[in-house]
């Protein structure tokens, strides 16, 4: 039987890249081809192991008429392992951070991206076909050299939206006041300290009575949870809550609680949260940078400034004014129609299926 396998830098639980790869690895099945999932040995979460296999081992695994498909997100022996593998070859493109947002608090970091940067460049060519999550990551691809770039975004699995809500986030965060959200890893390039600083102007002037929570994992970046969280004892805010990363249950129960999703994150290659906002009804007030505006695709409320008062009243005109948020939330299940109404298994077999013989 035919196979097509994937390659990720990283295996873990709640991460969107992985996330995709699981989802896709699922729809080659119904397709009726063998498909695994392969990673960096030590990236590999303890969870998943039974899911995921040492990249070195797909080697022994692939014949020339099987497909290798690259998620591309980060420097990895893998990018340089997928060029040496027999079959055909997909690059599914995710972008990869610019190094600067991390060279003084976390230069190993810094490292690994400027490496993805180097090795995205010397992969143009190396695959048949190219595949990018947004429009805007199709450009840089072009930028780059590579032909043959095609727009496929982020399957997302609703069902694992569904879960039962945690009944005790449910009675700790639903007692009163607003509850602002923001879903991401804790890194530099979500710009947590202007979150922060938002809603330190939005608490003091606006709604006394608010929560501002981040779900996100900050393993590996320490140093900037730390000056997150020093900047919001310094500004002396109260409900400041950071969850680190937390179980599916607890994910979706904190999207269940939200009145008002906040993104001021400066480098997104789609930003998979705002969907997954707008199927809970959240209202979405998102700064204007680089996939935002192609995910949001005319809806929710998108920022050109940082401003911090601006955006304070705007979030408090968001929580108060029924007509704008209803108005806000049915564009943002207008939008979440259109992604919906997509096949994107069919659209996925539309780009393969030069390699796929059919």
């Amino acid at each position: 039987m035919p196979a097509i396998h994937q390659l990720v830098a990283g295996f873990n639980r709640g991460d969107a890249i992985s996330n995709d790869a699981l989802v896709l690895r699922g729809i080659f099945r119904d397709w009726g081809f063998e498909s695994g999932i392969f990673a960096e040995p030590q990236t590999i979460h303890p969870a998943l192991r039974r899911e995921g296999f040492p990249a070195p081992a797909l080697r022994d695994r692939l014949s020339d008429a099987d497909t290798v498909v690259l998620h591309l997100s980060i420097g990895s022996d893998v990018n340089d392992l997928f060029t040496s593998l027999p079959g055909r070859k997909v690059i599914r493109y995710h972008n990869i951070t610019p190094a600067a947002y991390f060279e003084t608090l976390q230069p190993r970091t810094a490292s690994l991206l400027e490496r993805g940067r180097k090795q995205m460049r010397q992969l143009a060519g190396a695959a048949e076909l190219n595949l990018a999550v947004s429009q805007y990551n199709a450009d840089e691809l072009t930028g780059e050299g590579y032909r043959n770039v095609g727009v496929h975004p982020i399957v997302i699995d609703f069902s694992n939206l569904k879960q039962p809500a945690n009944r005790k986030i449910e009675e700790t965060f639903k007692n009163g006041g607003a509850n602002i959200l923001f879903v991401g890893r804790c890194a530099p390039n979500k710009a947590l300290e202007d979150l922060v600083r938002v809603f330190a102007c939005f608490q003091k002037h606006v709604v006394s009575g608010s929560r501002l929570i981040h779900v996100g994992s900050y393993q590996g970046m320490e140093a900037y949870y730390g000056m997150v969280r020093i900047l919001a004892r310094n500004l002396g805010l109260r409900d400041v809550h950071f969850m680190g990363a937390v179980t599916q249950q607890d994910f979706v129960s904190f999207y269940r609680v939200a009145d008002l999703f906040l993104c001021l994150s400066e480098h997104e290659g789609f930003c998979l949260p705002l969907l997954e906002s707008m199927q809970f009804d959240v209202p979405v007030l998102a700064y204007d940078a680089a996939a935002i505006q192609e995910t949001l695709d005319g809806s929710g409320v998108l920022l050109r400034e940082k401003k911090a008062e601006p955006i304070a009243e705007m979030m408090g005109r968001l929580l108060r004014d029924a007509e704008l948020r209803n108005a806000v939330i049915q564009g943002q299940q207008d939008r979440l129609q259109r992604y919906k109404s997509r096949d994107l298994p069919r659209e996925l077999r539309a780009h393969m299926a030069p390699l796929l013989g059919q």
